[in-house]
């Protein structure tokens, strides 16, 4: 590999995310991975994730619509609480106005397990759902939109500072993934030109 000019890349140091050690009380997995809703605004997947910066680390809450895999919420802050996760959860309120009865798949982690969120989630009328225990499968969808950010976008960059950070995610989510970047799950539309095309009256 010296001979001939090449270099490993090598892997961003890993932090974990999902705490699930917590006294909250945790919901079943209602949505028993059923990540083809038959319309927006059914179900919504949330997760947080970390993003690598020079000063430090900078969360990262979502939450992405399964029906076209669009992040209709998200939410970005120096430190993980639950405050970031209803942060994310409100501004997809916000956008989509959902009627009661949309699905709320989330992991254990404390953040959406808390009294907060949960009174939250009770007073939209949504169904909260959890991943079962050990099975990262059961939030797939949500997991993968991660690593899709992460792949074409965390890696190649190396972030200065949590404002940096800041300006490329939320270029990466509304200029780029939301409205340019194909889904097979989607018959290789972005999650908006799906939307438009699947949802006229």
């Amino acid at each position: 590999m010296r001979e001939n000019g090449l270099r490993v890349r090598s892997r961003r140091k890993f932090k974990a995310t999902t705490n699930s050690k917590h006294s909250y009380p945790v919901a079943e997995n209602v949505l028993g991975r059923n990540f083809a809703p038959e319309g927006p605004n059914e179900a919504w997947a949330c997760d947080i994730t970390y993003i690598p910066t020079d000063g430090g680390w900078l969360c990262l809450a979502s939450v992405v619509d399964l029906y076209s895999r669009m992040a209709v919420g998200w939410a970005m802050n120096s430190t993980m609480t639950h405050e970031l996760a209803l942060n994310a959860l409100n501004q997809a309120v916000l956008r989509r106005r959902p009627g009661p009865g949309l699905i709320h798949h989330s992991d254990r982690r404390s953040q959406y397990a808390s009294h907060a969120y949960q009174r939250r989630l009770r007073d939209l009328g949504f169904v909260s759902s959890m991943s079962r225990k050990g099975n990262p499968y059961d939030n797939a969808c949500a997991e993968s939109f991660y690593h899709t950010l992460k792949v074409e976008l965390v890696r190649l960059n190396r972030y200065r500072t949590r404002a940096e950070a800041r300006q490329s995610v939320f270029e990466y989510i509304e200029v780029f993934y939301n409205r340019q970047r194909i889904h097979s799950a989607n018959g290789y539309k972005g999650p908006c030109d799906y939307e438009r095309a699947t949802c006229a009256a």
